[in-house]
C-alpha cells in the first residue's frame, strides 16, 4: 500500500507535466483569447478577428519553413530578406495584369531555391554555423535589393497577388486558406513520408541517423531550400496584404518566425515538435501584438513584448530540456 501511495503523486505529477508540455500553448492561447475579449472589447469584433488571421498568415507560412530548419538543429535568419526580395520581384515587372503572376512566381521561386541552396551548402559542406551562414545571406540579399532598386523600390502589386494577400471568401482570408493548404502539405510530409521521418532522426541524433544510412547533409540541405521557398511565398502573401513595396517588407520576421516556432514546442535542440504547435505559436504572437495595440500601447512597446516572449520561450525550453 505504501508503495502505491508513494508512487501515485509522482505519477500524477509527471502526468501534469506531460499535459502542460503537450498542451500548454493551446491552453495559453485560449486563456489569452478569452482575456482579450473581456478586457479589450475591440478584439472580438469580426473585422479585428479577420485582421488577426490575415496578419498571422504570412508569418505562419514563414514559420513552416523555419520549423523544418529548427527540426534539423539550425535556424534561418535570411527568411525576412527572402520575403523582401520576393516582394521587390513582385513589383519589378512592367505588366501588372494577372498573367504577370506567372513570371513573378517563377523568378521568386528560383531566387528562393538559389538562396536556400547556398545556405544549405555553407552549413552542410563548408560547416559554417547556421547563424553566420544565414546572416551573411541576409546581408547579401539586402545589398542586391538596394542595388537593383537604387535604394527606393517602386511598382504596382498585381491584382491577383493583392487578392491573395488581402481578400476574403465568406469572411475567411484567402491567405489563411493558402496557409492551411501549405500546412497540410508540410505536416503530411513530416508525419507520413520517409523524408519527414529522416528530418526527425537527423534532428534527434545526427550521428545515429548517419549510422543507419541517412544522408544527413542531404536532409539538412533540403530543409534550408524548403525554408527559403516558403519564405518567398510568405513575402508574396505579405506584399499582397500591404499593397505596396519597399526594401524592408518582412522586416523582423526572421526573429518572429523563430520565436513562434520555439513557442510552439519545436525544440532548439532538434528532432522534436510539430507543424500544428508552430502555427499556434505564430497565431499567439500575432494575437499578442494585436492586443498591445488595442490596449493603447505604442507600437514601440511591441519590442518590449517581443523581448519578454523570447525570454519566456527560452526559459520554458530550458526547463523542458532539464526535465528530460
Amino acid at each position: 500500500m505504501s508503495t502505491t501511495a508513494s508512487t501515485t503523486p509522482r505519477f500524477r505529477e509527471h502526468g501534469a507535466e506531460a499535459f502542460i508540455e503537450r498542451n500548454g500553448l493551446f491552453v495559453f492561447c485560449v486563456v489569452l483569447t478569452v482575456g482579450a475579449a473581456l478586457f479589450a472589447p475591440g478584439f472580438r469584433s469580426p473585422n479585428n478577428l479577420q485582421n488577426v488571421l490575415t496578419n498571422a498568415a504570412p508569418l505562419g507560412v514563414v514559420v513552416l519553413g523555419q520549423c523544418l530548419v529548427i527540426l534539423v538543429r539550425g535556424f534561418d535568419l535570411s527568411v525576412a530578406s527572402v520575403m523582401a526580395t520576393a516582394a521587390v520581384i513582385a513589383t519589378s515587372f512592367d505588366e501588372t495584369t494577372n498573367w504577370s503572376v506567372i513570371p513573378i512566381l517563377t523568378v521568386s521561386l528560383l531566387m528562393a531555391v538559389t538562396v536556400g541552396s547556398v545556405n544549405g551548402y555553407l552549413v552542410t559542406q563548408r560547416e559554417v554555423s547556421p547563424f553566420l551562414a544565414t546572416l551573411a545571406m541576409m546581408i547579401v540579399l539586402q545589398g542586391l535589393r538596394f542595388a537593383w532598386t537604387k535604394g527606393a523600390a517602386s511598382g504596382r502589386v498585381p491584382e491577383m497577388i493583392r487578392m491573395l494577400g488581402s481578400q476574403a471568401i465568406y469572411g475567411i482570408p484567402i491567405n489563411l486558406l493558402l496557409l492551411l493548404v501549405l500546412s497540410v502539405i508540410v505536416g503530411v510530409m513530416l508525419q507520413r513520408t520517409a523524408f519527414g521521418r529522416k528530418i526527425y532522426m537527423v534532428g534527434g541524433n545526427p550521428r545515429a541517423a548517419e549510422l543507419v544510412g541517412i544522408n544527413v547533409n542531404r536532409v539538412t540541405f533540403g530543409c534550408y531550400v524548403l525554408s527559403s521557398i516558403l519564405a518567398a511565398l510568405g513575402g508574396l502573401v505579405l506584399v499582397g496584404y500591404v499593397g505596396s513595396v519597399d526594401n524592408w517588407v518582412g522586416r523582423g520576421y526572421e526573429l518572429n518566425s523563430i520565436i513562434a516556432t520555439v513557442m510552439g514546442g519545436v525544440s532548439l535542440g532538434g528532432g522534436r515538435g510539430t507543424v500544428l504547435g508552430a502555427l499556434v505559436g505564430a497565431f499567439v504572437l500575432t494575437e499578442i501584438f494585436n492586443i498591445t495595440l488595442l490596449l493603447g500601447f505604442p507600437v514601440q512597446f511591441q519590442w518590449v513584448v517581443k523581448g519578454v516572449v523570447i525570454l519566456l520561450a527560452v526559459a520554458v525550453y530550458l526547463a523542458a530540456y532539464r526535465s528530460r
